[in-house]
């Protein structure tokens, strides 16, 4: 861990400072010259420039939260689970699994034609859903939308993959958040809180905050809590879906207990002795004991882990491999031969689509792991033999 003078408190950092953008560096440095974070800023190994908020900080605050450090994706998040099937019982094509997959789960802006939970999937969803009534009329039209695609995937960095642990266990692992409701939650309070006189000296307005006690505070929460739990939902729909799939293939096929984990929200959590906000925007909660997420790219796997509850993460760890570069930068520099060559062995999309998610555009996720070894344990390594993305 390395210590940065900060303006009102200090960053630490788990990973070198001359491997931080100096944009992202800024970024950290305005964040840590808000006078409502508590002790220090924690910023995680796979830290990278993020829009509003440096994307792999934590950020604890004192009767005050900042949209921005949340991000537009609220609780997005990952969820895994490990299957009684082995490698012997995959096919040797995958290209018929990853294509019945893609006809479960609509991928990029696509949507259900109509609500794919039920019953089976919970059992409170009037209740879920009478919330929505409550959130703010700016996404009041959009009720039918975020209907439908919930259970849907996504675009950008989410995927869908099928993994392989070093025991040769088969997974299924997912990454996605609370869709375009969720976004559009996120850009209505972010731009309220521009507007709010407290911020007017900050030194960037990107990282306005809601106070304690003011009307605008109890509406984000409420749309914040809302939204985190859309996204948890939308995951374990997905994931149910993708089981379906399997089911139909794999009549004896079983399921371990889900792992589910958000990596960009809000929690109410007690540290150095105050109850406090903390903003997670790519991050995990890695309590003691804490079962975790943290994915690689689309061509390297990802890693199952366990919290070891720091307190000097505030309790937390990476979210992922997290970016060396931006996506146009990703787009100029590499073809389509370097993602068929960088994605070898794994049944996915190999077009210029999805050029800016190559490996290489992304952080070696071996060392990112090996930066946080006193914040999380590794409980398995797997790697993806089919990967699904919008």
């Amino acid at each position: 861990m390395t210590t940065v003078p900060g303006k009102h408190v200090d960053i630490k950092m788990w990973t070198r400072v001359d491997e931080v953008e100096p944009a992202a560096l800024q970024q950290l440095r305005n964040i840590s010259a808000l006078p409502w974070v508590v002790k220090h800023v924690a910023v995680m190994p796979d830290v990278h420039l993020g829009k509003g908020a440096t994307v792999g900080s934590v950020i604890a605050m004192k009767d005050a939260v900042s949209p921005a450090a949340v991000g537009v994706d609220i609780g997005c998040g990952m969820t895994a689970v490990r299957t009684s099937l082995t490698a012997n019982d995959l096919p040797g094509d995958l290209a018929g699994i990853r294509s019945e997959i893609e006809k479960a789960v609509p991928v990029g802006f696509g949507a259900h034609k109509e609500a794919a939970f039920g019953e089976r999937d919970a059992g409170d969803w009037k209740q879920f859903w009478a919330r929505f009534e409550d959130l703010t009329p700016a996404v009041k039209a959009r009720a039918e939308r975020a209907v439908n695609q919930l259970g849907t995937l996504g675009g950008g960095n989410h995927f869908i993959e099928v993994c392989l642990d070093t025991s040769k266990r088969v997974w299924v692992m997912l990454h996605s958040g609370s869709r375009n409701i969720g976004n559009e939650l996120a850009q209505h309070h972010i731009a309220v809180a521009r507007t709010l006189a407290h911020n007017e000296e900050l030194p960037d307005r990107e990282l306005a905050v809601f106070l304690a006690g003011t009307p605008e505070m109890a509406s984000y929460r409420h749309d914040l809590y809302w939204a985190q739990e859309y996204a948890r939902r939308n995951r374990s729909v997905m994931l149910r879906l993708i089981s379906d799939v399997l089911r139909k293939r794999y009549k004896h096929v079983r399921f371990d207990e889900p792992i589910s984990c958000h990596h960009n929200y809000v929690a109410e959590e007690k540290h150095f002795g105050e109850d406090v906000l903390v903003t997670r925007k790519g991050a995990i909660r890695a309590g003691n004991g804490d079962l975790g997420i943290i994915p690689g790219s689309m061509g390297t796997g990802s890693y199952i882990v366990r919290g070891l509850g720091n307190p000097d993460s505030f309790e937390s760890a990476s979210h992922g491999a997290g970016r060396r570069m931006s996506r146009t930068k990703a787009r100029k520099m590499f073809k389509r031969t370097d993602l068929i060559e960088q994605t070898k062995g794994v049944e996915c999309r190999k077009d210029t689509g999805v050029i800016d998610e190559i490996p290489s555009a992304y952080k070696d996720i071996n060392e990112v792991i090996a930066n946080q070894a006193d914040l999380v344990e590794v409980v398995a390594k797997l790697k993806q033999v089919i990967c699904v993305k919008g």
